[in-house]
């Protein structure tokens, strides 16, 4: 099954759902349009779908629907900037919860654009930390 082989460590580090999430779009995606970037790109718009990046892996969303707005118009489309797995469109006190489990100062006073930069740098840390 060629998407566990391509299958990326934050996903690895993930639960069984978010692995077979990912492995089956991506291996649809395959079909449809070949290995690659855009297969990657449709596997990860899906998985922010009903997963959200928390740290250095992705654990499942109180609701499903897209991440930001970049998953909103989906694959094959001009690509804008996307959240990085964090949920944009979710609540802030959603967000703050998240900023809570990552330990991230000043959360309290962030606005929620800035809640949802601090918890993309910090996932960004912490995957980098996981994968030394």
């Amino acid at each position: 099954m060629p998407g566990r082989e391509a299958l990326p460590s934050t996903v690895k580090r993930s639960s069984k759902k978010a692995q077979d999430t990912w492995v089956k779009t991506h291996d649809s995606a395959v079909e449809t349009y070949g290995e690659g970037r855009r297969a990657h790109q449709t596997a990860y718009a899906s998985l922010k779908h009903s997963f959200e990046k928390v740290g250095d892996h992705w654990e499942e969303k109180g609701r499903k629907g897209p991440s930001d707005k970049q998953a909103a118009r989906g694959a094959g489309r001009k690509p804008t900037k996307t959240a990085g797995g964090v949920d944009a469109s979710a609540s802030k006190q959603h967000l703050y919860d998240v900023a809570k489990k990552l330990d991230i100062k000043g959360r309290s006073s962030m606005t929620k654009n800035e809640l949802v930069k601090a918890i993309e740098k910090a996932n960004n840390r912490e995957t980098a930390k996981a994968r030394r």
